[in-house]
């Protein structure tokens, strides 16, 4: 048994600016900078809701989820029978493609609420 759940949104920017791009996504959401780390600025949002955070890339611009787990090889091994494919592990995560060709990953634990939230999941 394991446990997953959404965790939160990456908005991908293709960028050499990613205080610039965080800035646009920080008025344009409300949520103001609350860390930065690396290619990653973390915007605010209320401790309930999935996290966002803004992410200077090099592949070009776009949204992607995270699903956070317990198990981040069984939740790999759930979805890939779901139908998506394994594109690389970086890390303490996992890159997958959903069978619609968008990539998402699968994450350790993030959230504080995880365990009263979470998706529970019986392997067969």
């Amino acid at each position: 048994m394991h446990k997953s759940k959404l965790a939160g949104f990456i908005i991908d920017c293709k960028t050499d600016d990613l205080e610039a791009a965080a800035e646009f996504w920080s008025a344009a959401l409300g949520c103001p900078p609350k860390k930065h780390e690396g290619v990653y600025v973390t915007l605010q949002t209320a401790p309930e809701d999935p996290y966002v955070e803004v992410q200077a890339v090099n592949h070009e611009s776009r949204v992607h989820i995270d699903i956070e787990s317990d198990d981040i090889d069984a939740e790999v091994a759930r979805l890939v029978a779901l139908g998506a494919k394994e594109v690389s592990r970086i890390s303490t995560w996992v890159v997958l493609e959903a069978p619609t060709g968008q990539r998402f990953c699968v994450v350790r634990v993030q959230g504080k609420d995880f365990e009263k939230k979470a998706n529970v999941w019986n392997e067969k």
